[in-house]
């Protein structure tokens, strides 16, 4: 019996940092259980600390895009994973059963200081939102 591929979307504002850091743990966790997309009611471009950090995990998302909500307007999906308050308060609707799951992890686009400071407050918010979608997975899929 083949199992079909539950679908992941995970929401934030600009589509930059946080959500392409969990984009890219959930597809690492997730293997081939689930198809994960990521988006924003912006669109940014993937954040080059973003890329940086999660290249230091092993993962590489240089390749991502920042992609707009509107994009995946006609995909069902299983879950929809808000990673920021101002995306959960605005979060378009979904013709769909999906499961909203909200956590408002720190934005690190807004990290201030030196490029060792901000580096460490990017790596600090990679560890928060790898332990949430470690769990996830282990929760949902």
């Amino acid at each position: 019996m083949t199992r079909t591929k539950k679908k992941i979307l995970i929401l934030c504002t600009g589509n930059s940092c946080r959500s392409q850091i969990a984009e890219g743990f959930l597809r690492y966790f997730a293997g081939d259980k689930a198809e994960i997309y990521s988006a924003g009611l912006e669109t940014h471009g993937v954040n080059p600390y973003a890329i940086e950090t999660m290249k230091e995990e092993g993962i590489d998302i240089s390749t991502h895009t920042s992609n707009h909500v509107d994009d995946y307007r006609n995909i069902d999906f299983n879950f929809v994973i808000t990673v920021c308050d101002r995306a959960r308060e605005h979060c378009p609707f979904f013709p769909s059963k999906a499961k909203k799951i909200h956590y408002n992890f720190p934005d690190p686009a807004k990290a201030t200081g030196s490029d060792k400071e901000i580096k460490e407050q990017f790596r600090q918010v990679r560890l928060l939102i790898k332990n949430y979608c470690k769990q996830f997975t282990t929760d949902n899929l």
